[in-house]
């Protein structure tokens, strides 16, 4: 039993392997079909016309961009910040007018008034004021008495030089043209400049500065800034100060245009690494599906092309490389089913064959037989082959049947060693009545396993009742278990005959029977067959040996047969 003692579990192998992008695995050509090896050419490096994968993926992450940039551009207060500076520039240099003009006011000062004292004109004269500035100064009923236009510097000129807004201009062209026929004529709507800081001045009246901001006619930002002219508490007057149009739109116009830029670089970069991406997903899982698809073709067609090979992807330490790997098991144990299919095929033809030969030999000496006692021989024999027939048609029925019936019924705890009781308390009984001694060695402590166990329970039932049918009166059979860490051994040996060497490799295969000779026909060889499937279904595994008086000596006489089943716990 040293070999029973050292039975191990298979274990699943583990497999390692770099990682592997995109079509960086290539297939050796001859494990690629021809058809997949034209739809790879085909294929290119940019098929976004042949994979929806691969336009999923740039089309979401563009979205994604697209809502970053949205929202920088939401969250972005430096517009807000320039115009809250340059209004504020404005008011400062409105108040300091104002103040220039009310310091040249007489004690006894009078409203300002056109040709008044003192003189604004002069007064306004002698301002530096920037580029494109108008200044206006009100009466107390709102009429200019007074105004200028800057001459100085314009406010870019202390600027960095202006970049080129070459994006932001043609989206604003593009604007343009699309809006131009749903906006109304706006020019002919809007208030001059000097009408504007009129209307700001009536209400700067109430001795509070006033700051306004407003389009003008082609299309720049305004800011109109009104501050009253006091003395003793009296408002005599008002300064209005307009900026030129558009002042800070342009470092506006600049901002935007870096965050265009920026934007236009990271769409760039993001298809380029979505395609990088869709190359490492859509294209394996694209191979993968043109092979399958080219099987289906081939079995509609009917085209006798070989078998199919799903690409060999499992390099991959992910799920593609997963899914390689069992749709490549899913196929090769197809084909395995297949085969064995047309084998059991095969045998099945082959051993009915023997039964209908001898009853077609039957039945023909039948008719031409005279005497009754030959007739009865010959009923005799056509009687044992429709019996011989009956049970291998069963047998076959069922084993045929047992791949599926395997795979839809449903596991259960059990335990093992209360099971293998019943049994050898049933069976006991069968062997006492031919005479045999029958022994068990069983574990007193209970054994729980997931498993089918009507299913098992046919496997001992077969591996007991073939070691009775070889025995004779005086023989021995002996049932033991043993449990081994994850996994427990259950023996039947008998002292029977043995097992011929040549057919312990044997034995396990269908039909194959080997069986004194009044036992001819009884069994149909499916036995142990479907055994050996029932065991290996629950990650199991079963051999048979024979049992010698000594392992020094293996050319000796068997003292019986033994064998073995180990189930994983």
């Amino acid at each position: 039993m040293a070999l029973a003692e050292r039975i191990n579990m298979p274990q699943r192998p583990r497999q390692d392997g770099d990682v592997v992008l995109g079509d960086d695995f290539v297939a050796p050509e001859a494990l690629v079909e021809k058809e997949m090896q034209a739809r790879r050419n085909r294929r290119g490096l940019l098929s976004l016309n042949r994979s929806p994968l691969t336009r999923k993926i740039i089309f979401f992450n563009l979205i994604a961009l697209n809502f970053l940039v949205v929202g920088v551009l939401m969250l972005s207060t430096s517009q807000d910040s320039l115009a809250v500076e340059r209004s504020n520039a404005l008011v400062s240099q409105a108040e300091l007018i104002a103040d220039v003009v009310e310091a040249q006011l007489p004690e006894a000062a009078e409203p300002l008034q056109l040709g008044g004292v003192p003189d604004v004109s002069r007064t306004l004269e002698g301002l530096d004021l920037r580029q494109g500035i108008s200044l206006y100064v009100f009466d107390s009923e709102a009429q200019s008495i007074a105004s200028a236009q800057g001459q100085g510097l314009p406010l870019q000129a202390e600027m960095p030089e202006a970049g080129s807004t070459v994006i932001v201009d043609s989206l604003s062209w593009i604007w343009s043209k699309v809006a131009a026929p749903f906006q109304p004529d706006s020019a002919a709507q809007l208030p001059s400049v000097e009408e504007r800081a009129a209307q700001l001045s009536q209400q700067a009246m109430a001795g509070v500065t006033k700051v306004e901001s407003g389009m003008s006619a082609d299309g720049g930002t305004i800011f109109t800034v009104a501050t009253p002219v006091q003395h003793d508490g009296r408002v005599l007057g008002v300064v209005a100060l307009s900026s030129a149009a558009g002042e800070i739109d342009q470092q506006q116009r600049e901002e935007l245009e870096r965050v265009l830029q920026m934007f236009l670089i990271a769409t760039l970069m993001s298809i380029g690494l979505s395609l990088v991406l869709a190359s490492t997903i859509a294209n394996p899982l694209s191979d993968l599906a043109a092979a399958a698809e080219l099987g289906r073709a081939r079995d509609d067609k009917q085209k006798a092309g070989g078998r199919i090979r799903i690409p060999d992807l499992t390099a991959r330490p992910d799920e593609i490389g997963r899914l390689s790997g069992a749709l490549r098991g899913m196929v090769s144990a197809l084909y395995d089913r297949i085969d064995n299919n047309e084998q059991f095929a095969a045998d099945v033809a082959h051993e009915i064959k023997n039964p209908l030969a001898s009853l077609r030999s039957a039945v023909g000496s039948l008719r031409m037989v005279k005497k009754e006692e030959h007739r009865e021989k010959l009923l005799d024999v056509i009687d044992h082959d429709v019996r011989r027939l009956d049970r291998l048609v069963s047998d076959i029925s069922n084993a045929s049947r047992l791949d599926s019936e395997l795979v839809k019924e449903e596991q259960e705890a059990f335990d093992l060693m209360k099971m293998m009781g019943n049994l050898s308390e049933y069976l006991g009984q069968q062997a006492g009545e031919n005479g045999v001694d029958f022994i068990t060695d069983l574990p007193g402590e209970p054994v729980q396993m997931m498993g089918l166990e009507a299913r098992l329970a046919q496997v001992f039932v077969n591996l007991i009742t073939n070691a009775i049918s070889f025995c004779e009166e005086g023989d021995a059979i002996r049932v033991w278990a043993r449990r081994r860490e994850n996994r427990v051994l259950i023996v039947v040996e008998d002292t029977g005959p043995g097992i011929p060497e040549q057919a312990l490799t044997k034995v396990f295969k269908r039909f194959y029977s080997e069986r004194p000779e009044n036992q001819f026909g009884n069994n149909s060889g499916l036995g142990l067959a479907i055994s050996k499937q029932i065991v290996e279904a629950h990650g199991g595994v079963i051999w048979a040996e024979n049992i010698r008086p000594t392992d020094a000596d293996p050319t000796s006489e068997p003292l019986g047969a033994r064998f073995v089943v180990g189930l994983p716990i």
